[in-house]
């Protein structure tokens, strides 16, 4: 099934110059880019978008580093998106992610791990409006 997902090239990828080697991979894999914006998050909408994740111990670190510089925020449309970029993506600590995800080839820490992905459907439905409110989180609709 052709799918929507949300992607975020983080900080730390923006910041070692990874923007075209992350949307490079993706392309790689039949993801393909149909929105994609550069931006900085201020704090409190960085805390907006990461609402789910309010309650963990690590919320803060977590808005004040996406906050910290820029990002790459994508739309990506392909065949199992959300699985796919969920696979490419590799674990969220980089010292258990598979050679040959970005972050097991990119990433450094839990924190700098190069890029964030929706979920799952129910995310993605969230994610992408947020960066992209004219785009529905489902093709064609």
């Amino acid at each position: 099934m052709i799918e929507r997902t949300l992607s975020i090239i983080k900080p730390d990828a923006v910041r070692k110059g990874l923007i075209g080697a992350v949307i490079a991979r993706f392309e790689q894999v039949g993801m393909k880019p149909i929105a994609i914006q550069m931006c900085r998050l201020e704090k409190e909408r960085a805390a907006s978008f990461y609402h789910v994740h309010k309650a963990q111990p690590f919320f803060d670190d977590l808005v004040a580093f996406i906050s910290s510089g820029p990002i790459v925020a994508l739309t990506l449309e392909g065949e199992g998106a959300i699985l796919g970029n969920r696979a490419l993506m590799g674990a969220t600590d980089p010292k258990k992610a598979a050679s040959g995800t970005l972050r097991g080839d990119y990433g450094h820490s839990i924190e700098e791990n190069v890029v964030h992905g929706s979920d799952s459907q129910e995310a993605a439905a969230f994610e992408i409006p947020f960066f992209f409110p004219h785009l529905s989180p489902a093709k064609g609709a």
